[in-house]
């Protein structure tokens, strides 16, 4: 479990983190596993790169796959489309 994930969500701060080499700045608002056994990150991505070419917009992201974890000082709002309980998360370990 990552301690960075869980105090980013616990106190709304935006997270800086590198995924599949691109430097992405996402607001985390879920953080658990999937039936697979992958921890996972449900966040909103406001800017940075993406491999599909959409760079703001929800993302799942595969822990293992991320990198260079950086908590913020800026806080952000939950999203209103945002669902607890994300259906793609077995097991939750924090979550708006």
């Amino acid at each position: 479990m990552n301690a960075i994930l869980l105090q980013a969500i616990q106190q709304a701060k935006v997270l800086e983190l590198r995924y599949h080499g691109y430097l992405r700045i996402v607001e985390p608002h879920a953080y658990g596993r999937d039936k697979g056994g992958d921890e996972i990150l449900r966040c909103y991505q406001t800017s940075g790169g993406s491999e599909s070419g959409e760079r703001v917009g929800w993302k799942l992201l595969k822990i293992r796959e991320a990198c260079s974890f950086h908590l913020t000082d800026t806080s952000f709002s939950v999203r209103p489309e945002y669902k607890r309980n994300d259906k793609a998360m077995n097991h939750v370990f924090a979550q708006l």
